[in-house]
């Protein structure tokens, strides 16, 4: 059974840092693409980052390119967003989703399965 858990959200200050966690079980990310996406109350679910099976290739959203950084580490079976210099609008619930075909995007239905969500909240 695929399952993906997201773990690392929280309150923060504008200007902080996070990282959050997606945590695979039931396949290997050897062969599915991760992708980052977020909600905000009110709006579309926006793809932030992805990272591909095979070669790890990575790709980000212009409103996230560098501040945000996306990884793996296979034997963990866990994929990170690193989130750095945080801003009031990147409030909202960050979810990770799994590619079966590995080959990543931004766009939500290019994605099979889906985490419950973490929720981040940028404020001081």
């Amino acid at each position: 059974q695929v399952q993906l858990v997201e773990s690392g959200g929280g309150l923060v200050q504008p200007g902080g840092s996070l990282r959050l966690s997606c945590a695979a079980s039931g396949f290997s990310l050897d062969y599915y693409a991760i992708g980052w996406f977020r909600q905000a109350p009110g709006k579309e679910r926006e793809g932030l980052s992805c990272i591909t099976s095979s070669d790890g290739r990575t790709d980000y959203a212009d409103s996230v390119k560098g501040r945000f950084t996306i990884s793996r580490d296979n034997a963990k079976k866990t994929v990170y967003l690193q989130m750095t210099n945080l801003k009031p609008d990147d409030t909202a619930v960050y979810y990770c989703a799994a590619d079966r075909y590995g080959l990543g995007g931004l766009d939500p239905p290019l994605y099979d399965y889906w985490g419950q969500g973490t929720r981040v909240t940028v404020s001081s």
